[in-house]
């Protein structure tokens, strides 16, 4: 079986649900929310990729946690947030068409073969009906901003699982940052001085334009404040830790944009 289809065969069917997922709309922060890897749907066509639903509860599919604090942290802060409803092994929005993680045919030990034997006219699908839909509204949502006179910070709000490739990580919250490291290290030194975390500098991952799209095409290239943030997923695996979570960075992220703008 190959995911191969013609132009005149849509991807999704009118039972699946819409790529963009917003957490809230209007919202009157300056901070705007990004949750990529938010959702574990999977289009009616693809069949759940040929997976069974167990890998659909694991890291593999989504962003644990992140989808409850997303959605906890716009309310807290105001703030306007647009959401992935579909599985990061449909098709990655963090990751530029073609890269080798785009559509991956391996994560985490797991063999995705549906994506393996996806032609091009399959991956191109995904990428018309999936990602440029949720990046569209993205750019479109930041332009009628511009328009509106008003400024935008992005944060980027992702989680990470405990143990990866055997190894545990030690991190309770990760800040990444590239080109552009002033909302990045303000709110880095405001989570080190919470004193009660270890808080990674660009760990467990590196953010680069290579390997992510969302905060270098959305944010760098625009120009704006930016930063992706990583929480390790068992701290938000339930209401409460997805609350608690939501509290903090609701208390930390303004004051950290405000440092960012005004570097001391």
């Amino acid at each position: 079986m190959t995911d191969s289809r013609s132009s005149a065969i849509p991807l999704l069917g009118p039972d699946d649900p819409a790529p963009v997922q917003w957490l809230r709309r209007g919202g009157a922060s300056d901070l705007m929310l990004l949750v990529d890897h938010a959702g574990r749907a999977v289009p009616a066509s693809l069949g759940r990729l040929g997976l069974p639903d167990a890998e659909f509860e694991r890291h593999i599919a989504w962003d644990i946690g992140v989808l409850g604090v997303g959605r906890l942290l716009a309310e807290a802060l105001d703030a306007t947030a647009i959401a992935q409803a579909y599985s990061r092994l449909v098709i990655d929005c963090n990751r530029t068409p073609g890269h080798p993680t785009s559509i991956a045919p391996r994560s985490d030990g797991t063999e995705i073969a549906l994506n393996r034997l996806c032609d091009q006219a399959g991956r191109d699908a995904r990428r018309d009906e999936i990602f440029r839909p949720y990046h569209d509204a993205i750019a479109a949502e930041l332009d009628r901003r511009v328009a509106a006179g008003r400024q935008t910070a992005l944060v980027a709000v992702h989680s990470f699982t405990p143990s990866m490739s055997g190894r545990d990580r030690p991190w309770h919250f990760g800040v990444l940052y590239n080109h552009d490291p002033r909302l990045g290290r303000a709110l880095l030194a405001l989570m080190r001085d919470e004193g009660d975390l270890v808080v990674g500098d660009n760990e467990p991952y590196a953010l680069s334009d290579l390997d992510d799209y969302t905060v270098p095409v959305h944010g760098e290239r625009r120009g704006l404040h930016q930063v992706e943030i990583e929480i390790r997923q068992d701290l938000i695996a339930d209401p409460a830790g997805e609350r608690a979570w939501a509290e903090r960075l609701a208390r930390l992220l303004p004051i950290a944009l405000d440092r960012a703008r005004s570097p001391r």
